[in-house]
């Protein structure tokens, strides 16, 4: 059993849901809140989860959407305070995850959740009252589980990030077993959400060698396993390295992560139906090639480095191989398979421009910039 303190504890292994009911006593949960989703619920993981928590009472929200609202919240915090709660634990995937964030603070914080989003100055407002949180993942793809960051659309339609080191989990609970029965496509989804974010990473200018190395072992683990792990769910061994990439991604994206990001955040605002994982995807390899001319990039090596990472030549192979993988995995062959549009763009390049993430990118791209990326990715 790997016992991991990094930004939080960890409990890595196959089995480790076993370990819930002791980490709910270790962070002095007494009334868990299981904050989840109905696919969750259907492939029995939200069973295996009550299962683990012998003798404890627990309520349960089981209607986190595929992308997290602020009516998600809502209704989630409803459920905490008429149980009488006072902690949560999220399982599912990142939408899981940061929902039950957004529930961490607005249950212990008074005013709409905008006013503790990062890009209206909300970050300092977010203090040590909100809910414990314990996080089980069952996707390998955002690394909510050791993030202190949440992505959540407000009622205005916004998808904006909530940031704030009180939001990182007590602990995470990661249990690659639970990936086991993850559709092909979703595998794929998240996986390539999981190398986004140590793509992204490693090409932010910040000074963080840490976070490089992690982000640069993530990328290793993800690319040699994402495939093996969508054609064969059943392989443990793909599985184990996919969620630790996962995990790894978001441990090393404090640095930053940039326009692959920005875009897709905007575009999940635009479209709450279209998968953050995919999007990412669709976006990496036009961001790749745009970042293949920023100083820092050229001046450490960044593409050649990653590509060493990833089996390739050179750096300037990268965005046809993320192409070429994208396709044996089965994702869509760009943004218009999706169902974008062109006349979407002005509202998307808007939406990108305002993101947390668009500043952290090694070019930082204009309006026009932003409209040449979706351009190629359409």
């Amino acid at each position: 059993m790997a016992l991991i303190y990094y930004v939080t504890q960890i409990q890595f292994e196959f089995g480790a849901i076993q370990l819930l009911k002791q980490e709910c006593q270790r962070v002095g949960i007494g009334k868990p809140l299981i904050v989840t989703d109905q696919g969750v619920k259907a492939a029995g993981i939200l069973q295996k989860a009550l299962d683990a928590l012998p003798g404890m009472a627990v309520a349960v929200f089981d209607q986190t959407p595929s992308n997290p609202t602020e009516a998600a919240v809502r209704a989630a915090v409803a459920v905490y305070h008429a149980q009488g709660c006072d902690g949560l634990i999220a399982v599912g995937g990142g939408s899981a995850i940061d929902c039950a964030k957004g529930v961490a603070i607005a249950a212990t914080h008074e005013g709409p959740l905008t006013h503790y989003a990062t890009i209206e100055g909300g970050s300092p407002r977010i203090t040590e009252r909100v809910a414990p949180l314990i996080a089980v993942p069952t996707t390998s793809g955002t690394g909510s589980e050791v993030a202190r960051g949440a992505i959540l659309i407000v009622d205005d339609h916004r998808k904006l990030g909530f940031h704030s080191w009180h939001l990182v989990p007590k602990a995470a609970i990661c249990d690659p077993e639970l990936t086991l029965g993850l559709p092909a496509r979703l595998t794929a989804a998240t996986g390539m959400d999981a190398v986004a974010h140590c793509m992204e990473t490693f090409m932010a200018p910040a000074f963080n060698p840490p976070a490089d190395g992690i982000a640069l072992d993530g990328l290793a683990r993800a690319w040699a396993h994402i495939e093996r792990a969508t054609t064969d769910g059943s392989d443990r061994e793909a599985r184990f390295n996919l969620m630790s990439a996962s995990m790894q991604g978001a441990m090393a994206f404090q640095k930053g992560l940039g326009a692959v990001h920005s875009l897709s955040h905007s575009l999940g605002g635009v479209n709450p139906l279209l998968h953050h994982g995919t999007l990412n995807a669709m976006f990496l390899p036009a961001v790749v090639r745009f970042n293949a001319q920023a100083e820092s990039i050229r001046k450490e090596r960044r593409l050649d480095r990653m590509a060493q990472a990833m089996g390739l030549a050179s750096g300037g192979d990268i965005p046809d191989a993320l192409r070429d993988m994208n396709a044996r995995l089965g994702l869509p062959t760009g943004l218009g398979a999706m169902g974008v549009q062109a006349d979407w763009f002005g509202k998307i390049v808007t939406g990108a421009l305002a993101d947390h993430c668009h500043k952290t990118n090694p070019r930082v791209a204009s309006a026009g910039e932003y409209e040449a990326l979706l351009a190629e990715s359409l």
